[in-house]
């Protein structure tokens, strides 16, 4: 069982840091190569092209979002299963896993091909992107299950603390995806859609590698049995995993709103905005992962029953959040335009996107901690707390962009975030109090 690591026994400090960095890595591998998407395309094929992809960053986070967010619930499930110490119930757990994820995978990939015309339409998309975004779109969406199988793999393989194995996967990946950008684009010039195909085979690639490890785990080697129809198991699984997706969903939907105000204001707008929102899925990569090893941690101290670990592990995460935050709150406060010109040409758009990094900047220790406490409630197996902190983080948004944005302009969208963010970590902080409290106290008695 190597390369899997039983994260309820240990220092808490140590354990959390050797899980938190191999995955940390991984996620801002992830980024960066989705932010050398975006650099390739804006300085090889122009803003206009630039604002097209980024355009279709709110739409393709509401589907893809969804499929992360179910691979993630059904992820907690494994997880305690594994540190409960049930072999068997963790073998028909991910095998389980496995088919819902392949059957969720043809759906989203048959609702993103039918309505991405639609959606695009319905938020402002200007005429002189609408093109170029459905050319990305249709690809994206058309090979989601490179991506809904790179995240079903690494979820199985971060529930078992195996957090070195998508590292590698996203390192061979990022090179290939990076690599064929710059051959399409450059090369071949063959416009947007050679970014979308460079995405999917480069995520096909990191499937590929991570499935091939887990086939090496002893543990999990599943039979045809397995795979038997177990309708209570996937109702466990489900009823944690569609929570976690609609947060994702919803949050998504709330974001898509905010860009239909901002593409109704023109295209160097959309541009700037969608270098803001490239920027904040960046830099909150070391707060996100902080939360995502949380999740982890707490899900396999919760099938063993220590929860006093729980909290040991949140504090030890909290500090890891707000260290980095120290770091990439500095960069978006004091160096905006530096951040900007590097993505965009025109003058009014990296004002723009400059004002927007400066303000979530003062605020983005908000959200750091949020993640801490939401993947920590999640990570116990109460998913329906953080679906209702999506709810609020949409409510949030639209209501500061429908009040302020007439008022104040484009800084409003940037004002929103932080709403939105705050809404949601008062509300997971109080449910984590509630849940860990209980769960102590129950050991205790």
């Amino acid at each position: 069982m190597s390369k899997t690591t039983n994260l309820t026994d240990g220092k808490v400090s140590q354990i959390l840091l050797r899980f938190f960095f191999p995955m940390l890595f991984t996620n801002l591998l992830q980024q960066v190569y989705t932010f050398a998407d975006a650099a390739i395309v804006g300085k090889g094929l122009g803003d206009n092209s630039l604002a097209a992809v980024g355009n279709m960053t709110s739409l393709a986070f509401f589907i893809t979002g969804f499929s992360i967010g179910i691979t993630n619930g059904f992820g907690v499930i494994i997880a305690q299963n594994y540190g409960s110490n049930s072999p068997d119930k963790l073998r028909k757990s991910i095998a389980a896993s496995v088919k819902l994820a392949a059957i969720i995978a043809a759906l989203l990939t048959a609702v993103g091909l039918v309505f991405l015309k639609p959606v695009m339409i319905a938020i402002n998309t200007s005429e002189d992107i609408l093109n170029e975004s459905l050319v990305y779109g249709y690809i994206i969406f058309g090979g989601l299950i490179t991506a809904v199988a790179y995240n079903m793999c690494s979820g199985i393989l971060r529930a078992l603390g195996d957090s070195t194995t998508p590292f590698k996967a996203i390192i061979v990946s990022s090179i290939v995806n990076v690599g064929l950008n710059c051959v399409f684009i450059f090369g071949f010039g063959t416009g947007v859609w050679g970014a979308a195909v460079a995405t999917i085979i480069s995520q096909a690639l990191s499937a590929v590698i991570c499935f091939a490890r887990i086939r090496q785990i002893d543990m999990i080697s599943l039979s045809r049995e397995d795979f038997a129809p177990d309708m209570k198991l996937n109702g466990v699984l489900l009823k944690n995993g569609i929570p976690m997706a609609c947060m994702n969903s919803v949050t998504a939907v709330g974001s898509m709103i905010v860009q239909s105000y901002v593409n109704a204001l023109g295209v160097v707008y959309t541009s700037a905005y969608s270098v803001g929102i490239r920027y904040i899925n960046l830099l909150m990569i070391p707060s996100l992962t902080a939360g995502l090893s949380t999740s982890s941690f707490a899900s396999q101290n919760y099938g063993a029953g220590k929860f006093h670990r729980i909290r040991e592990g949140v504090k030890v995460s909290l500090a890891i959040a707000l260290i980095s935050y120290a770091f990439v709150g500095a960069a978006m406060l004091f160096a905006p335009e530096f951040l900007a010109v590097i993505m965009l040409n025109g003058d009014e758009a990296i004002g723009l996107a400059a004002e927007f990094l400066r303000i979530v900047g003062a605020t983005f220790w908000i959200i750091s901690v949020m993640f801490v406490f939401r993947n920590a409630v999640q990570g116990m197996g109460y998913p329906f707390v953080p679906m209702c902190s999506g709810v609020l983080e949409m409510v949030m948004r639209i209501a500061v962009i429908v009040l302020l944005l007439p008022k104040i302009g484009f800084a409003a969208t940037a004002i929103a975030e932080a709403a939105a963010w705050t809404g949601a970590l008062l509300m997971n902080f109080i449910a984590y109090q509630v849940h860990i409290k209980r769960k102590v106290k129950t050991v205790e008695e």
